[in-house]
């Protein structure tokens, strides 16, 4: 049976956040997103124990904090390492990708152009950490 998941969305892209929300409206999923404009948000977002998200999606390429450092101060910290995190981005740097897996990264999706290709690649993603046995605090 799928949960209801709390996802942290850490994304720059007005217009990327408007979709995310768009494509969970469309699907009819009742997952609740919190939003955090970089990575220096998000790990104020994260000092609150009581209230981490069941899932962070990751955009790579933000302004003051990239996705890359973010991701490495969030596999360093004990207390919130166990938190899934996906890469979300258009990046399809082969590098990219490599740190991503060898740093910690739970998954990395490239954003497709076509969006009915973006939804399928969401509820996928979505489906799979929903149905997934997480970590509770």
């Amino acid at each position: 049976m799928s949960k209801s998941l709390k996802i942290l969305l850490i994304e720059d892209n007005l217009i990327e956040i408007m979709k995310m929300k768009r494509t969970l409206s469309l699907l009819k999923l009742e997952h609740t997103i919190q939003e955090a404009k970089n990575g220096e948000e998000a790990l104020k977002i994260l000092e609150d124990k009581s209230n981490f998200p069941d899932l962070i999606l990751l955009d790579l390429n933000m302004p003051k904090m990239s996705g890359i450092e973010f991701l490495s101060i969030l596999k360093k910290d004990e207390n919130i390492q166990h938190i899934p995190t996906v890469i979300l981005t258009t990046s399809d740097n082969q590098r990219d990708l490599d740190q991503c897996y060898k740093i910690g990264v739970s998954g990395y999706i490239l954003k497709p152009l076509k969006y009915d290709d973006y939804v399928q690649k969401i509820e996928k993603v979505l489906s799979y950490w929903s149905t997934n046995e997480l970590k509770k605090y």
